[in-house]
């Protein structure tokens, strides 16, 4: 499939025009020009730096996290890559204090955005918990020497790090990771592993997708398998590192994503161009840091993308008692010791209230105390974990929970 090559040769196409959209903005807004001093110039200003931004292909934004707060004084964090695997970093940001909170493993989705995403849920939780977090490298960025990398090789990851991590890590899985989250802390739990999550937040993940069906839940189930893989799966161009590699690329899911609430965000662009036409600086700024992060896309391995369509989808196997790992049962009963909380948007369009509360009804070893849930009001999807309401009603009570089954080193509270 040449859909990877056609993305490609369109982008170079418009560049020329990208360039001159930019160029026209300089000059549309340079004092010298006459124009610059009234609505025309700063009309014709807006409209190229909105087409500009709409043709431009954005790179991996970075984290920028270089103080937090704790017991209302600064302090300086700093991100160090703390474990190195061939698809993964894993990010520790370092707090320069003597104030020893709980270990929290925070783990990105592989979903086409990068974990910068999450980069407002990182700032949040900084001031209480030591952080770390898995950084997905982008698929087209990994050479094929390094093989495939599906459904098992994300599970054998997430027990890896938490590993590499040591004893008494709470682990807090956001939306796609729900599941080989769970397989992972389900097969440490069977092993008697000492590295097994001390406990487990699934925040908006699909443990049981029939439960709820959601728009992309419908159409993963309404296609075959072999559908997806003539229909959105590609190899990456020459031009790339991981040249060759077969992914799911990130433009396409993207699309999808921006499709689902097309009129929003067609109505966000046309909301920047008033607001450069009429010199709102600040909310122009707002719009550019969301976008800035939005935009910018990675490629997931193919198999990893299929392995998810076939076992979180199609035969809901989490859910139906199936999954294994490597040909090995995966039993959610095995968890004996961990806290379990499950955190659900009641406008969650993407993983609908009910998919990850289900993951209490599979954990049978787990005592009644060692369960939560919480259904936040008046959210969606991302609404679980960031902005006003996740920082308000979400966060609190997620420090809580880790807290109360901390028998670590954090502090009390």
């Amino acid at each position: 499939m040449m859909l990877y090559q056609l993305y490609e040769l369109q982008r170079a196409a418009l560049e020329p025009m990208r360039m001159m959209a930019e160029v026209t903005r300089l000059v549309a807004l340079n004092p010298f020009f006459p124009g610059s001093y009234f609505g025309f110039g700063r009309a014709v200003a807006a409209g190229a730096e909105v087409f500009e931004r709409l043709t431009r292909k954005f790179g991996k934004p970075e984290f920028g996290l270089e103080m937090t707060t704790i017991d209302g004084q600064p302090v300086a964090v700093t991100q160090r890559v703390i474990h190195t695997l061939p698809f993964c970093e894993l990010l520790h940001f370092e707090r320069v204090s003597e104030r020893r909170d709980p270990k929290v493993l925070l783990v990105a989705p592989i979903s086409g955005n990068h974990a910068t995403l999450l980069r407002g849920t990182v700032e949040d939780m900084l001031p209480d918990h030591d952080l770390y977090v898995t950084d997905w490298v982008d698929a087209s960025l990994v050479p094929l020497v390094f093989g495939p990398f599906g459904l098992d090789d994300y599970i054998a990851y997430i027990i890896d790090i938490l590993r590499h991590l040591g004893p008494e890590t709470h682990v807090v899985a956001i939306c796609q990771p729900a599941v080989p989250v769970m397989a992972a802390a389900a097969l440490m739990a069977a092993d008697d592993d000492p590295c097994q999550p001390a406990s487990i937040t699934l925040i908006g993940g699909p443990i049981d997708v029939r439960v709820a069906p959601t728009g992309p839940s419908r159409l993963a189930e309404s296609q075959s398998l072999d559908w997806f893989k003539r229909t959105v799966i590609t190899k990456v161009p020459l031009c790339y590192p991981g040249a060759l590699r077969p992914v799911f690329p990130g433009f396409l899911q993207l699309s999808g994503f921006m499709t689902m609430n097309l009129d929003r965000h067609i109505g966000a662009h046309v909301e920047l161009f008033q607001h450069l036409v009429s010199g709102d600086g600040d909310s122009a700024e707002a719009h550019r840091r969301f976008y800035d992060e939005y935009l910018a896309v990675m490629d997931m391995p193919a198999e990893f993308y299929l392995d998810t369509v076939d076992a979180v989808f199609h035969r809901k196997a989490l859910a139906c008692g199936t999954l294994t790992f490597r040909g090995r049962p995966v039993d959610p009963a095995a968890l004996r010791r961990p806290g379990l909380m499950t955190i659900e948007g009641e406008r969650d369009d993407i993983s609908a209230p009910g998919q990850t509360f289900a993951a209490h009804a599979l954990c049978t070893g787990l005592p009644a105390e060692n369960h939560d849930h919480l259904l936040q009001s008046d959210v969606g999807h991302f609404g679980t974990f960031h902005g006003r309401r996740w920082r308000q009603g979400v966060l609190p009570r997620l420090r809580a929970f880790i807290r109360r089954h901390d028998g670590g080193s954090g502090v009390g509270g």
